[in-house]
């Protein structure tokens, strides 16, 4: 578990809430992207919490490094961001961010989202979801960018697709579509595979670039 922030008081603040936890272990911390990226290669935590503006190199540009590098595949960055309606959102998730989460949630839900993270899993809010919704319904990120290829989906991987990108976890797919939770876990898995998606905050993106969300 590794913190990146540019302010001390926050890093303090995040190191004592989570050293308190057993089944958690904080290995550093970085006051600048780019040390931030360095402690990454060194440590490979499993986690990152990543504040978004950063100097030297600001946050999405070290998220970017860390996606990037295939020795770093299973490192999770979660994105610290100060407004819910930052303007990077979109920027990080398509950089391969695990989630996002504001500077001043709860300690209680902080500790899910490292551990959510932990377990492989993405942590995207209905607000942030929402916005990002918002984003392509106004068409800023999509006009005159082919969508992806979706060519290799079956229709019901497309159906999936869509879902993810509403939001929906695998248990409310589940009883979207009356399967059970791990047949939907596994349509999603497939098409994480067949897209190249490095985790669920991708499928949302490209479900949005598809045209799936409207």
């Amino acid at each position: 578990m590794a913190v990146a922030d540019d302010q001390a008081l926050i890093r303090m603040g995040l190191r004592v809430l989570l050293d308190a936890e057993e089944d958690l272990e904080f290995v550093g911390e970085a006051a600048d992207g780019r040390a931030a990226v360095e402690l990454v290669r060194r440590e490979r935590p499993d986690v990152v919490l990543m504040d978004v503006r950063m100097p030297v190199l600001d946050g999405i540009a070290a998220l970017r490094r860390i996606a990037g590098d295939e020795s770093l595949a299973t490192t999770r960055v979660v994105v610290l961001t100060t407004f819910e309606l930052d303007e990077y959102v979109f920027d990080a998730l398509a950089a391969g961010a695990a989630g996002f989460l504001l500077k001043d949630s709860d300690p209680g839900e902080l500790l899910r989202a490292v551990r959510v993270a932990a377990a492989g899993e993405s942590l995207l809010s209905p607000s942030v979801t929402r916005r990002v919704i918002a984003e392509f319904a106004g068409g800023a990120r999509t006009r005159g960018t082919p969508g992806p290829d979706l060519s290799a989906l079956t229709e019901r991987e497309r159906e999936v697709l869509a879902l993810v990108g509403e939001g929906l976890t695998n248990e409310e797919i589940s009883r979207r579509l009356v399967v059970s939770p791990a047949t939907a876990r596994t349509h999603v898995s497939r098409a994480m595979v067949k897209l190249g998606a490095r985790d669920r905050a991708q499928l949302v993106v490209i479900a949005y670039r598809a045209g799936l969300v409207r």
